[in-house]
């Protein structure tokens, strides 16, 4: 391998960091166990691999396979961080559902999808941000009070 495609895979890392970490960053601000480092190495770990696959074969169905490892080992990683309260409610699973929806946008930037890998961080992004805004936790009080009766 050339030291440019070394410095391109090494870009690759750093954007997927990038994004991870800005998602994570809004996670932090939030007061989430998971934050910044957790969803920045999530990411850049999950475009590493991908890295990794795509430029060990050409073969598409191996690079599947490496991408459903991915996919299936992140699920164990949210399924560790969901638990439940004092009052038998279930707690984490933005978190969880967060932190594999930022492996997606790591393995998107390992498969040259770039464009791609930057929406889905916006929505990810707006998502998450919608919990700081006044009308949203107005509405969401409004549904849930309207479930308890």
């Amino acid at each position: 391998m050339d030291i440019q495609t070394e410095l391109i895979y090494s870009s690759k890392l750093i954007v997927a960091f990038a994004l991870g970490a800005a998602v994570g960053y809004e996670r932090e601000r939030a007061k989430k166990d998971a934050g910044l480092r957790t969803y920045g190495s999530i990411a850049m770990g999950a475009c590493l691999f991908m890295i990794i696959a795509s430029h060990l074969t050409t073969d598409n169905s191996a690079i599947a396979r490496v991408m459903t490892g991915i996919i299936t080992g992140i699920g164990f990683l949210g399924a560790g961080i969901i638990f439940k309260d004092v009052e038998n409610k279930p707690k984490g699973l933005t978190t969880a559902s967060t932190i594999w929806c930022t492996a997606s946008i790591g393995i998107a930037i390992g498969l040259n999808m770039f464009v791609i890998a930057i929406v889905g961080c916006l929505i990810l992004f707006f998502i998450l941000e919608l919990s700081h805004y006044a009308w949203y936790k107005n509405w969401k009080n409004k549904i849930n009070s309207k479930s308890d009766e």
